[in-house]
């Protein structure tokens, strides 16, 4: 019993880091709230390392998530007929944000992410929540912003998804 409780006040830490991670790299690109792939880059910077390695595993660099993710934001403009140099959104730093929200939120591509978490935990509550489990709740998304950058990157899903349950039960394996 008291394992337990560990891990949910592991859970509640590694939920915490993730949330205000990625408030942080929403505001840090313009944006007020966080959207899957700034959960996505949250879960790179957990202390875990498996999102990392998650990518490692299928042979992609974690760092050139950034440069497809603002590929897609460059593209939808481009797609309505907007040149984004225009507007100085092909700028290396974007504006950053900040906010005065007392109650946390996010887009709903963040709220999917967050809801795929607790399903997850429902089936897999003997090991304390990674950055591996972003990945897999985020690999299993069809629509977005973080899908159409892993497609960019040439990452397929199915593998990607496959990576991150192989990495969990190897964290797994070593956890037990």
């Amino acid at each position: 019993m008291f394992d337990r409780i560990k891990l949910r006040f592991s859970d509640m830490g590694t939920i915490k880091a993730l949330c205000l991670g990625a408030e942080k790299h929403a505001h840090k690109n313009g944006e007020e709230e966080p959207g899957a792939e700034h959960f996505l880059f949250s879960a790179m910077d957990l202390p875990d390392g498996t999102a990392r390695r998650v990518f490692e595993r299928i042979g992609a660099d974690p760092e050139t998530l950034r440069s497809a993710i603002a590929k897609q934001y460059s593209d939808a403009l481009h797609s309505i007929g907007v040149d984004p140099t225009r507007l100085g959104a092909n700028n290396e730093e974007p504006e950053p944000v900040t906010t005065n929200r007392i109650f946390y939120d996010s887009k709903p591509s963040g709220q999917a992410v967050m809801q795929g978490l607790v399903e997850l935990r429902v089936q897999n509550k003997d090991i304390p929540l990674l950055g591996a489990h972003v990945v897999e709740v985020i690999a299993s998304m069809e629509q977005g912003v973080a899908a159409r950058s892993l497609r960019t990157m040439g990452i397929e899903q199915e593998a990607l998804y496959a990576a991150a349950k192989e990495v969990i039960e190897e964290f797994s394996y070593e956890f037990g």
